[in-house]
């Protein structure tokens, strides 16, 4: 009988087999963890100062290349494994490809927000007449994005991209539902500015959590047949598109409004 050659046999040969695969689905799996990381620091750089919107769109757009590199890299380490059978190594090249998917989904989703939303920064349920700003005015000419809202044609693309946004009318008289609104602003978390019940406005700045961007709310109370009404706006100070936060912080708050534990107070 004749021996085979060393370290190629069958046992021998899926030794290495799977030896392989298994530094490419680790290498693979350790380039997914690195791409998420590098995804979260687009945020947390320009949070802390360190670059501008513009190197951390840069490194948003990138991540979707460099998932793309890791899921054809996990891919071939797939492969390999399965020719090797080794159960190691397609777990970790299955997870290697769920979290370059994760990362690779956040800019993409952000891309699609931002094609299929309307191109504003501004939100209002009041649109011939937002509220105005006061206590925030000099907060807000300082930014880039200004003080004074884009009128008809802002108006338009808000009532097209938002048309169930609108006032929310309130049985209870303007001081009762002033309290109401300042539970509701509290309970979001805003840092309230400026909570004036005699003019029935409240001013106040939501900070979102991964880029902290700083977006100002005024909220409105006006007396109304059988009650009050309220208007919100709710404006970022930097960015031309919101990609939706500014309609959905406004949706949060007049849901929190609505809730019976805020009517009671």
């Amino acid at each position: 009988m004749t021996a085979p050659p060393a370290g190629g046999g069958p046992w021998g040969g899926r030794g290495r087999r799977r030896r392989n695969a298994g530094q490419i689905t680790a290498a693979a799996l350790a380039l997914a963890v690195l791409g998420a990381l590098v995804l979260g620091s687009a945020g947390l750089g320009y949070r802390l100062g360190w670059w501008g919107l513009g190197p951390a769109f840069t490194i948003l757009r990138s991540s979707v290349y460099a998932a793309g590199t890791v899921v054809v890299i996990a891919l071939a380490g797939l492969v390999l494994s399965a020719i090797a059978r080794s159960w190691t190594g397609l777990a970790t090249a299955l997870l290697a490809i769920l979290v370059a998917a994760g990362t690779a989904a956040v800019p993409l989703g952000m891309r699609r927000a931002a094609l299929s939303l309307p191109d504003i920064h501004d939100v209002s349920t009041d649109t011939e007449h937002p509220p105005a700003f006061v206590a925030l005015r000099s907060v807000r000419e300082r930014s880039p994005n200004g003080a004074a809202h884009g009128g008809p044609p802002i108006a338009a693309l808000q009532k097209a991209g938002y048309p169930d946004l609108g006032p929310v009318r309130l049985s209870a008289p303007p001081d009762r539902a002033f309290g109401q609104v300042e539970a509701a602003a509290r309970g979001l978390g805003w840092e309230i500015a400026a909570a004036v019940p005699g003019e029935g406005r409240l001013e106040a700045t939501d900070t979102t959590r991964w880029f902290g961007f700083k977006d100002d709310i005024v909220v409105r109370v006006t007396p109304a047949l059988d009650g009050s009404r309220v208007d919100a706006r709710s404006v970022s100070r930097v960015g031309r598109s919101d990609l939706g936060a500014n309609a959905e912080r406004i949706r949060a708050f007049l849901a929190a409004l609505a809730r019976p534990d805020s009517a009671r107070r």
